[in-house]
Parts: structure tokens; sequence; C-alpha cells
């Protein structure tokens, strides 16, 4: 799939309402509130009616509107809202299956909006999974299916923070069969699609990537284990072949300190952990998380729905705001040689 020429117009970011049992309504209506941090436009697709009342707590205002090109008129005065309405009324704290297919709708029609070009970028809400699995959901979470509506059977996922980028090589899969999914392949296919989407989406003309080693100390050629050897040097072999400035295997430990981030743009890392502690150490409130090789421009906030803490007016909306500004910086270098920015 391909975006639509009107996609250089853009500049409306569509905003997805995730589990509206947690804390997605409130953290979208926090960013709107600091729209004036650079925060680019978005409009919400979600629930208009329990925006207008959460809105009650935050002084903020929530305008539905009727078409998701109206959301630029409004933005100045109120939270543009394409209203996408819930089957229940949500408990906050308490999803309920009955909302899974309303939710799931809600990515769709934000992932339909960008492949027409009407929306410059996705930003997704917080998700709960088992909710959703529990409504009928066939994906592992919000990556594969974004993948699924984009037509790419294998997007890849980046964390990322200031001053670190990573990007996980096999995702959730239990640290014991670890090594029966990692494979030569996918190392090459992570590795290929995030220098492509470093030099497209971040501007980096000649991408450095440096690939984590699975065992402690790199294997000691092979004394603590044979992937490095086996798997992981081939297909850092394979990569650079390709053009692509891979360097590795590298052992984890080593990779993540101040000096040792000034060397790559990126990190390939064998499992989820290993991507995902050192960035959340680094910087938890600002990390987000990025979709690579899709045909339009997605990002999240990294953290979950944070069920404990909705209705109680304490959430932190910085990692979906930095979600918003990465997703405009994105789509400003993808789609437009004019800034995707905040109207003031």
């Amino acid at each position: 799939m391909t975006i639509t020429s009107q996609a250089v117009h853009a500049r409306v970011i569509a905003l997805t309402m995730g589990e509206p049992a947690g804390i997605g309504a409130e953290i979208t209506l926090k960013a709107w509130l600091r729209r004036g941090e650079e925060v680019p436009v978005f409009c919400l697709i979600g629930d208009a009616t329990q925006l207008r009342r959460l809105a009650l707590d935050f002084g903020a205002a929530v305008e539905e509107v009727s078409t998701f090109s109206m959301a630029g008129e409004v933005w100045n005065r109120a939270l543009p809202v394409l209203s996408h309405s819930l089957v229940v009324e949500p408990t906050l704290g308490r999803p309920d299956p009955r909302n899974g297919q309303v939710v799931v709708d809600a990515i769709a029609r934000a992932v339909k909006l960008a492949l027409k070009g009407e929306a410059s970028a996705v930003v997704t809400n917080p998700i709960h999974k088992a909710t959703l699995y529990d409504s009928g959901f066939k994906f592992p979470g919000h990556t594969e299916f974004l993948g699924a509506l984009g037509g790419v059977p294998a997007p890849v996922m980046m964390l990322t923070c200031p001053g670190l980028r990573t990007v996980p090589v096999t995702i959730h899969v239990p640290l014991s069969r670890v090594s029966s999914f990692l494979t030569r392949e996918a190392i090459v296919h992570c590795g290929s699609v995030a220098s492509a989407a470093l030099r497209r989406d971040f501007g980096i003309t000649v991408p450095r990537l440096a690939v984590a080693a699975l065992n402690p100390h790199g294997g000691e050629h092979g004394a603590m284990g044979d992937e490095e050897n086996q798997i992981i040097t081939p297909a850092i072999e394979e990569l650079r072949a390709a053009g692509i400035a891979a360097s590795g295997p590298v052992p984890a430990d080593t990779l993540f300190h101040k000096q040792a981030r000034q060397t790559h743009d990126a990190v390939l890392c064998m499992y989820h952990d290993q991507a995902l502690i050192p960035l959340k150490t680094l910087d938890f409130r600002r990390g987000i998380n990025v979709s690579l090789g899709l045909p339009f421009v997605r990002t999240s906030p990294d953290h979950g729905t944070a069920l404990d803490i909705a209705g109680c007016g304490v959430a932190d909306a910085d990692s979906l705001m930095a979600a918003l500004r990465a997703a405009g910086d994105m789509a400003q270098r993808r789609y437009s040689a004019e800034p995707v920015s905040a109207i003031s």
C-alpha cells in the first residue's frame, strides 16, 4: 500500500483512544492542554462523551468534529474528537471486553485516514491486550495488527528516547526460547528495515547499527554459547555486504554507556529486555515505541494502560507528547518539506 499524494498537505495526527478504562483519555487531555509546548496538531478518535466528562476535571475543552479535516480549525479552542462511540460506559481501572472491538476499530480507522493521506501519522494510546483477546482480537499486539492493516507482514519495533534507539529482534518470547527464535534472517530483516527507516524518517544519511551479542562476553568464542558464531556474525556480514554500516556482535554490557552511545545510531538487541531495560533506565518518561517498515508513520507511548492509577489524575503525559512530537517530525521528513507543527 502507498500513501496518496494528498499526504504532503496533511498536518494532523490521528490519535487512537486506546483502552478506555486506562489513562489514555487523561494523558490525551493533558497533552492538548500543553499544546503550546511544540505539540503537533492531533485529533483523537475516541468517545466524545467520555472525553467531555473527564475534561471537566482538568479544565479542558472538547469539541466533536464531523470530519477529520476540521481538527485544525478547532485546535486552539478545544481538543478535536472524531467520535467513535463505546458500547458501554467505561469504569476507570476496569476494562470491559464489550468495548474491545471499538478499540480495535479506532486503530483501523486511524490507519485508513493515514493511508488516504488525510492524517499525517498515527499515534496510538496504550491498549490492554488481555481485554482485547477476550473480545476476539487475534494479533499479539499493536505492531502486528498495524502490519496487517498496512500490508506489511513483518514490521519492526524500535524503542527510542533522547540519546538511544534500540531494536529488539525477538520481542514477546520467553527468555528460555529466545535462542530458538533467533535467526540470521530475522537479524538481517530488522537491520535492513531499521537502516532504511533511520535514513528516511530520522534524516541520518549513513546509519550506524551496533549489534548486541546474546551471551555474556559475546559468547567467549563459543565457551558461553555459539549463537554469536553461528547466527549473529553471519547476519552482520550479510548486512555489511548490503552496504549497511553494522558492527558487532558487541557484549551488551558495553553498549549503553554514554561514550558507547556516541558510536552508533541504533542497537539491534537480541531480546525484549536487552532493548527495553537500558532505554527505560536512561529516560523512562520520554521513551516511545516506533513501528518501522510501515507505509505510514506510527508511534506510541512506551508504557501501558496504568489501570492502577486510572482516574486518579496523576498520569504523566510526557511519553505521549514525545510520541506526538516524534510522529510529527517523522511525517515532515517522509511526506513534506513543510513542517508539521503546533498551531499557536
